[in-house]
């Protein structure tokens, strides 16, 4: 019985209702368990619309991610390859990703968001609120969290089609729907990316290419005024080459793997707004299926599934807005292999309860606050409890103040907690969820033109899950450090629109971050994060010409190279990446572009010893007709 009434009240992922009288793009969907406008977001949030992706022209999401302040990004080598995503130096596992409010993490790959199968062409706006938000939406959400967003029929009608072609034999083609008829909406996309790739290790062996295939479907139904039931599903079949190791000295070589990768999401959800109050109830269901090769010989297998289901009521009183939310999550994993003769198979299966509170209240025109309280209740290791407060005040007109403190969490994986190989890595129960505490505190200025912004932040990561091994039993296995990693730093952010149709974007990043596994030792510099990073944008149109250019400034990091022992420390130099997109509309609803990636021909590593595409170029049409 207790399962059944969990399951039959648990709690919302992320979709709101939108705030009614402000556009879509201007709203944001995840600083806050009811959706608020962006100048009243007490956290820091950084969104990219429609028109700005389009104008970009970037395929993949990691690539247009880069663009965001507090953002690293670390490819293994070339395109379709693992990328990891770290914000304000967090580790990668310490994202949330909503896709379409389905939570997207992979359980089979170490809850990591999978950013390298995730293209933007469905896209109709990226969302980022950085800083600890467990306390709105639990495990995970520690660095911070990204919410990407395909169109809504109720609003996006028409059609649009893109097709291109361009060096290392790269297709990409995709189409897009959005009809209405009275209270019915229906959307959909389908795409397909490919290229032949290059040699990630360099070495003149063969290209790592990768393919990836996406569609998605949203259906909405709404009969009066803010009320809506809706149902949306996510399809992607990707496959990619890399080279791996030599199972003979365990050393970085010119191999034949390759890994492919398929996800299955759904959900289902229904709203109502009526009299001050708000009712949300959803569900989504996650799979996904890892499949890992070597010259098309199986080696191994992970498969993983996620079932959410829940509910959110609130309450608007004055002005004050109370929030509550229940949560059920269970998540089942499946490990098997081919290269040890199925010593590493494991099914396990674990699920939590969560319980959540949130009081929203404008004191003034000038004084809002916002405090989050939530606890998870663990079916298989220990629970925790996350806070968040925080406060904007407005002195003046144009000025705004934000502090916020905030609670993150993120859970062990299965490896984790039952190992990977009996005799060798076993794994250990008794962990406890890695867990952030950190503040931030800003000043922005804006005004309908434009906006400058400056941010300070601190973060502690206490309780860190590290590797171990034990020089007697000589088995690995893995603990909670008792050291504590600081990761800190300021992040300047602009936005200028010269007209309504052109607009420029900035941002500059000053990261420290260094980790400690045991207290009271020296900190090191962490990997993969640079100290100094910038980047900017021009985006706009004048006549039948429109341009979308990029630059990405990352500094010097460092990284482990594992070829030698003991494994050093080696320091990968800064690089400027810069892109371009030109269009021409060659009649109405058709345009005519060429594009170039990586345009300064950058000979760069974000992993050592990967190496990364240069200079590439690429042709192509796009179509839109409606809205």
């Amino acid at each position: 019985m207790h399962q059944f009434i969990i399951l039959a009240a648990a709690a919302i992922n992320q979709q709101q209702v939108e705030v009614a009288d402000a556009p879509e793009d201007q709203i944001v969907v995840t600083g806050s368990r009811e959706s608020v406008a962006i100048e009243a977001a007490p956290v820091s949030v950084a969104v990219l619309d429609r028109e700005q992706l389009e104008a970009l022209a970037l395929p993949l999401a990691a690539d247009v991610l880069r663009l965001f302040p507090g953002v690293s990004v670390a490819s293994t080598g070339p395109k379709g390859t693992q990328t990891q995503v770290r914000i304000r130096g967090a580790e990668a596992n310490h994202s949330l990703l909503f896709v379409d409010g389905i939570r997207f993490n992979d359980p089979a790959a170490g809850n990591e968001p999978r950013f390298e199968l995730l293209t933007t062409d469905s896209l109709s706006r990226i969302e980022m609120v950085r800083g600890p938000q467990s306390a709105l939406w639990g495990s995970e959400a520690l660095g911070g969290v990204v919410a990407i967003e395909t169109a809504n029929p109720l609003r996006d009608a028409g059609f649009r089609a893109l097709g291109e072609y361009g060096s290392l034999d790269s297709l990409r083609a995709s189409a897009q729907f959005g009809m209405r008829s009275g209270d019915l909406g229906i959307s959909g996309s389908g795409g397909w990316l490919r290229s032949d790739g290059i040699d990630s290790f360099g070495g003149g062996g063969d290209r790592d290419g990768f393919q990836t295939r996406s569609a998605n479907l949203k259906v909405i139904f709404s009969p009066i005024a803010e009320q809506e039931i809706g149902l949306s599903g996510h399809w992607i079949d990707a496959s990619s080459g890399f080279d791996g190791f030599d199972p003979a000295s365990f050393r970085r070589a010119d191999t034949l793997d390759s890994t492919d990768n398929k996800v299955m999401a759904l959900r289902g959800w229904a709203a109502s707004k009526w009299k001050g109050w708000s009712l949300l109830i959803d569900g989504d269901f996650l799979e996904s299926d890892n499949r890992n090769m070597l010259d098309d010989a199986p080696l191994n297998r992970t498969a993983g599934s996620r079932f959410t289901l829940g509910t959110q009521l609130s309450r608007q009183i004055g002005r004050h807005r109370f929030t509550g939310a229940i949560e059920y999550e269970g998540e089942d994993f499946r490990a098997r292999d081919q290269s040890f003769f199925g010593q590493t198979d494991q099914d396990r299966s674990r699920d939590l309860n969560a319980y959540v509170g949130e009081w929203h209240a404008e004191w003034s025109q000038r004084v809002a606050t916002d405090v989050a309280l939530r606890h998870d209740d663990f079916s298989e290791f220990a629970d925790a409890t996350t806070l968040r407060a925080s406060i904007l005040f407005r002195p003046a007109a144009h000025w705004a103040l934000h502090g916020s403190y905030g609670e993150g969490i993120a859970q062990p994986t299965f490896y984790d907690l039952y190992g990977f190989f009996p005799g060798s890595f076993v794994g250990n129960p008794d962990l406890k969820p890695e867990r952030s505490k950190g503040w931030e505190a800003g000043l922005r200025w804006e005004t309908r033109n434009g906006s400058l912004g400056l941010t300070g932040f601190s973060n502690r990561l206490q309780d860190e899950i590290v590797d171990i091994f034990d020089n007697v039993t000589f088995l690995g296995s893995t603990a909670n450090a008792d050291g504590r990693s600081r990761r800190r730093g300021a992040e300047l952010e602009g936005r200028y629109s010269f007209s309504p149709r052109a607009e420029l974007l900035l941002n500059y990043t000053y990261l420290e971050s260094g980790e400690q596994q045991v207290a009271g030792k020296g900190r090191l510099r962490e990997v993969r994060r640079p100290r100094h990073s910038a980047n900017a944008a021009l985006v706009g149109s004048a006549g039948k010409l429109s341009w979308g250019a990029s630059l990405s400034y990352v500094g010097k990091r460092q990284d482990v190279d594992f070829d030698l022992f003991p494994a050093p420390r080696i320091t990968l130099d800064d690089y400027l990446l810069g892109s371009l997109k030109l269009g021409y509309q060659v009649s109405r609803g058709l345009e005519a572009y060429a594009r170039v990636e990586n345009g300064f021909d950058a000979d760069y590593q974000d992993v050592i010893g990967y190496n990364t595409p240069g200079r590439t170029v690429y042709a192509g049409l796009r179509l839109h007709l409606g809205r």
